[in-house]
């Protein structure tokens, strides 16, 4: 699949991505909706700029960003044709795990026990009134992703042959665009720069460790092979995003649609995420805080990911990643 951007429609005025020419070195980029592309090391008159580094100074650069957006004058050249990477390359990687209701149902439901005594309805009945009450009550579920398991929006996505059930798994990303720690819920949203895609890619079949099932669960293993998470295209501000609570999530496997839902039906909302983390950890420009995966993954679905798949994802305003599965001939 050659990775090169697609004509794709983003909220507002402007997204920011990486960009290259076919085979040039990355450059950060100012992207527009009718298809430019403008590189920021030569507007902004810095060499060594990248996205992350943009992003360690946002709250200043956003206005000029805007500026730089309308300024016809400026050396743009046509978007299509160039390479899109992944839009940042973040130091620390966030993922939330059972953060969609339906999501969660679905999954407690495959995984019963093959003596449960509960019929599928009294399952479900049970396991929905359990996440009712953890949203009210209870605090999200965290863990850490590996940089180096990002790749880019139309990269193809290498599926190991030690990975026996490899899902997807597409998220809403949130950048965020300053240190932050010990934050409130209400200031949280104030840290985030703007939102991205993920799909967070995941093996069922590791997931819980086999050797000795109390340890719980692998995502080490079950996540964080190269390539697992492909990111972008685009950042597209917070301030173009009018409401991270209520946006379409949608997974195309082969054109078939298999992930339709809205973020309403995350437990935890954004600000709540990033809140929590927060409370452990120093965030910092470029972190990415993935919001979890809704229904409708492989699993669910008994079809998982096999070599020749091509994967859509979509979120409203955000644009579209396309990402081919490619299986590998050897593996460990």
């Amino acid at each position: 699949m050659k990775p090169a951007a697609t004509s794709v429609p983003f909220a507002g005025p402007f997204a920011l991505g990486t960009l290259s020419a076919p085979d040039g070195v990355p450059f950060p980029a100012l992207v527009t909706p009718d298809d430019r592309a403008l590189d920021l090391r030569a507007a902004l008159g810095e060499h060594e700029l990248t996205i992350r580094t943009l992003l360690e100074r946002w709250e200043d650069a956003g206005p000029r960003l805007r500026v730089l957006a309308r300024d016809d004058k400026a050396a743009w050249q046509p978007l299509l044709g160039l390479r899109v990477h992944a839009p940042v390359e973040p130091r620390q990687v966030f993922q939330s795990g059972a953060n969609y209701r339906q999501h969660v149902i679905d999954l407690e439901v495959a995984h019963r026990a093959p003596d449960d005594p509960r019929t599928v309805e009294e399952a479900r009945a049970e396991i929905a009134a359990l996440m009712d009450r953890r949203a009210a009550e209870d605090l999200p579920y965290v863990f850490i992703g590996l940089p180096s398991a990002i790749t880019g929006p139309y990269d193809d996505v290498f599926l190991p042959g030690w990975a026996e059930k490899p899902d997807w798994e597409l998220e809403l990303a949130a950048v965020i665009g300053k240190p932050g720690y010990r934050l409130s819920t209400d200031e949280a949203l104030e840290y985030v720069a703007g939102y991205t895609i993920a799909n967070d890619l995941t093996d069922r079949a590791t997931v819980f460790r086999r050797d000795m099932p109390a340890i719980g669960t692998d995502w080490l293993r079950s996540k964080n092979a190269p390539g697992f998470t492909p990111l972008g295209p685009w950042i597209v501000p917070a301030e173009s995003v009018a409401d991270p609570g209520d946006l379409r999530v949608t997974l195309k496997l082969n054109g078939d649609t298999m992930q339709d839902e809205s973020t309403k039906d995350m437990l935890f909302g954004v600000a709540r995420l990033v809140s929590y983390i927060s409370r452990t950890s120093q965030l910092l420009p470029g972190d990415l805080v993935l919001t979890g995966s809704p229904a409708g993954n492989g699993i669910h679905w008994g079809r998982l990911l096999r070599d020749g798949d091509v994967m859509e994802g979509s979120i409203t305003g955000l644009g579209v990643q396309r990402t081919r599965c490619v299986a590998e001939e050897t593996g460990s």
